[in-house]
């Protein structure tokens, strides 16, 4: 496919996981990839809590290639806890690299984009930014605030040429996840995330990177303040196996 020839844009979280894909597919759509991570390997090794070298770095990308189109902010971290057990400094980061991170990038391609005219903005939120999770605390909170900052923006941008969306993935398979279920005892909770999955597995990043190079591209021209649930049918509803009882499956 072709959506994307001639369209310049930034991935955050770009050295792994979503981010990588997104970078991967957004390329092979015939976009021009800047990428964005802590992490070597990347166009801007960048923390997004950093203001100046978020503007910085968009003001680069610009400056080299003349426009900015399209932005997917994928950098974020995993953390939380019962809120009594959970320290404030724990609170602050996780917070502060999902809710901050976001505000500062879009802020910065907002900027650049209300120049042109133009422009789509793609932040990577997540179902648990839309209901609660056993222990989510900190991580809900701060995707949940990506929602709402995604709707807001949608709103304030929307006649000024700019779509804001963002995309709730499911549990995907991704270093991050692995890392939070990696730990001794872990698994049974693992297998229980999985099997929540109404298509019975994770999904794969590449699955996530579709969708947000549909939300970057023309093809979702009338699409903007949405909340793109990717998530193998977790929050459908409850299956508790009834239609396997009485035969029916």
């Amino acid at each position: 496919m072709d959506r994307l020839v001639g369209t310049v844009a930034v991935v955050t979280g770009g050295a792994s996981g979503i981010g990588a894909a997104c970078a991967v597919r957004l390329a092979a759509e015939g976009a021009i990839v800047a990428t964005v991570d802590i992490a070597d390997g990347v166009d801007y090794v960048v923390d997004v809590r950093d203001e100046a070298a978020i503007e910085a770095a968009f003001a680069d990308v610009v400056g080299t290639h003349g426009r900015l189109d399209a932005v997917v902010h994928a950098a974020g971290v995993a953390g939380g806890g019962p809120v009594h057990l959970l320290e404030q400094d724990e609170w602050d980061r996780v917070v502060d690299i999902n809710m901050k991170g976001t505000y500062l990038v879009d802020k910065h391609a907002a900027i650049h984009m209300l120049a042109a005219g133009r422009g789509s903005i793609v932040n990577i939120s997540s179902i648990e930014g839309l209901e609660g999770t056993e222990g989510g605390s900190a991580y809900n909170a701060s995707k949940g605030g990506v929602v709402t900052l995604t709707k807001s923006m949608a709103i304030d941008y929307g006649r000024k040429g700019i779509r804001v969306n963002c995309i709730c993935p499911g549990g995907i398979d991704t270093p991050l996840l692995r890392d939070i279920v990696a730990a001794p005892g872990l698994e049974c909770y693992r297998d229980a995330m999985r099997d929540a999955h109404l298509l019975g597995r994770f999904g794969r990043p590449e699955e996530i990177a579709a969708a947000a190079a549909f939300l970057a591209s023309d093809d979702a021209s009338f699409i903007t303040g949405h909340s793109l649930v990717v998530d193998g049918g977790f929050t459908a509803g409850l299956q508790v196996g009834l239609l396997e009882q009485i035969g029916l499956m």
